[in-house]
């Protein structure tokens, strides 16, 4: 006799022998069978307050995990609530599945509760979207949509369900085994050329991103770099996979080494405005390019040899033929004298005993109080640049931010996620105000679920990343101030959180002690000093 489930029950099951142990969700009438399905499975529901932050808690777990993070919304403002994490998402490379509810197929057009065509939304924003059509597809659907969020440039899936499809009855598939397209091998001939460039070149560098730390290929990074003795610049994801005590690490002198550089491999990342889209002055005009990555995503920069295709099999070889020939001694040392003094060059701001608080020293005192292990999440503008700065994680996936999409308030979300994912270790969320004022009920989520997460807020008052370059830019600054009195350690508190207010900096070390000894979610409200400028030279535009 078949075994007949509803379509809801069938996508859990499908999730659930895809390895998904929490959906992160907002209920809504529009999909109740998915939830009662993923309760039955045992699959762990996390409610939150704002679709934004399931379809980001999501993401959050995708980062940490590199597994595809799952979210389900409701129809209509559901889905439009998560569409700005699903463009984050696309941004990030992050494999992500979003569940959204549907108004029913029979009464299509008619004008139904929350009707919209959602697939015409989202399309553009993720890698495969489509709407169910039968129950008998729930289960291969799902599947499907988690293998092409975790093949080749991983990233977003959309799986539109229509309300009377999800209520009605399939036949139960036989397991099949999840095998995502992992890419083509490397050219062993592009691999070839690629050492032999390397090999005549003077002042070779390494950029490396987040296509690494997907590809699960940082042992074969830093085994290319070492080989090649490559002075190495991490961005995004690939963060940590050298340490900053590392012979080759040169992310602090990453100016330097570009803009001298004479050959550069770019592995991993896009040639975005972060890396000034590969021109001058950031890179020399002069440097010849080397691409190694999945696929030929933004590589708008002419280069002299790429590497496509399966990005850890392609460090592997890389590492094997690029051995070392020459000596590279004096460039590495040139290097490292830039990296000392740029160090050096931080200490006063770093040290600083200003009273409002200097944000980098709230954000050294979080460096130094934090476990080697502690996963630290940023949310928000100068105060994220800082901590972008100053905070430098001896493993990757221990610093996660937004990314390149910029959108404040994923911080809760990907707190949450990591600290459901690493029960055991340290999770802190560097906030600015700014950024707090969007998902600051998630506290709520938090507190209701039992996940102890260790906010601390860099108040000074200003949406800092816009006020001070509007004032160099434009002479006069509009909409750009907060209030520095807000107490949003209150706020915390009132929702049964732990919360402290600190205005001075040899104060914070203590606070995040009592914060992760309370045992609950918390917040540190620490006042900073609005006029403390981040130390950059143009707008990040």
């Amino acid at each position: 006799m078949a075994d007949v489930r509803d379509a809801g029950e069938l996508i859990a099951l499908a999730l659930k022998r895809a390895g998904t142990s929490h959906i992160f969700t907002l209920n809504g009438g529009h999909i109740w069978p998915i939830l009662t399905g993923a309760a039955k499975h045992g699959i762990r529901l996390v409610d939150v307050r704002h679709e934004q932050t399931a379809a980001f808690a999501a993401e959050g777990w995708a980062k940490v995990t590199r597994s595809c993070g799952v979210a389900a919304v409701t129809a209509g403002p559901g889905v439009t609530n998560a569409t700005s994490a699903i463009a984050a998402a696309r941004a990030n490379d992050s494999p992500l599945l979003v569940l959204g509810g549907r108004a029913a197929a029979a009464t299509w057009g008619m004008g139904a509760l929350q009707e919209m065509d959602q697939v015409a939304v989202v399309r553009t924003l993720v890698k495969s979207a489509r709407t169910l059509e039968s129950a008998d597809e729930a289960y291969s659907a799902a599947h499907e949509a988690v293998r092409v969020a975790l093949s080749q440039r991983t990233g977003p899936s959309f799986l539109d369900v229509p309300i009377d499809i999800l209520f009605s009855g399939g036949e139960t598939p036989a397991g099949e085994r999840l095998q995502p397209d992992t890419g083509p091998d490397p050219d062993p001939v592009q691999i070839e050329e690629a050492a032999e460039l390397l090999h005549q070149a003077e002042r070779p560098a390494l950029v490396a991103g987040s296509s690494v730390w997907w590809s699960h290929a940082e042992e074969e990074l830093v085994r290319f770099a070492e080989s090649a003795a490559l002075p190495t610049i991490l961005n995004g994801l690939a963060r940590g996979m050298l340490p900053p005590d590392h012979a080759l690490f040169r992310s602090r002198a990453r100016s330097a080494t570009l803009s001298q550089a004479d050959l550069v491999f770019i592995v991993g990342v896009p040639l975005d405005f972060r890396l000034n889209f590969g021109r001058p002055p950031l890179f020399s005009e002069k440097a010849r390019i080397v691409y190694v990555d999945v696929d030929d995503f933004r590589k708008h920069r002419p280069a002299v040899a790429a590497v496509y295709g399966n990005l850890k099999r392609s460090l592997a070889g890389l590492a094997h033929a690029a051995e070392q020939r020459r000596s590279r001694a004096a460039w590495l040392e040139k290097l490292a004298g830039v990296e000392r003094a740029a160090r050096e060059r931080d200490k006063a701001m770093v040290d600083s005993d200003s009273c409002p608080i200097h944000p980098a020293r709230l954000v050294a005192e979080v460096e130094r109080y934090c476990d080697e292990d502690a996963i630290i999440v940023g949310d928000g503008g100068d105060l994220v640049s800082f901590a972008g700065r100053l905070i430098e994680r001896r493993q990757p996936g221990l610093w996660i931010d937004g990314g390149p999409f910029g959108c404040l308030g994923s911080g809760p979300a990907y707190a949450m996620a990591a600290k459901l994912a690493f029960p055991d270790r340290q999770v802190l969320l560097l906030c600015g105000d700014g950024a707090f004022g969007f998902s600051a009920m998630e506290f709520d989520t938090m507190i209701r679920h039992g996940i102890p997460v260790v906010c601390v807020i860099g108040n000074n008052g200003i949406w800092a990343l816009e006020k001070h370059p509007m004032q160099d830019l434009l002479g006069t600054t509009i909409a750009t101030d907060l209030n520095p009195q807000t107490r949003y350690d209150k706020v915390v508190e009132a929702l049964g959180g732990y919360a402290e207010l600190v205005e001075r900096p040899q104060d914070i070390r203590a606070a995040l002690e009592r914060a992760y000894t309370s045992g609950v979610a918390a917040c540190i409200n620490v006042r900073c000093d609005p006029k403390a400028r981040y130390p950059r030279s143009t707008m990040p535009l």
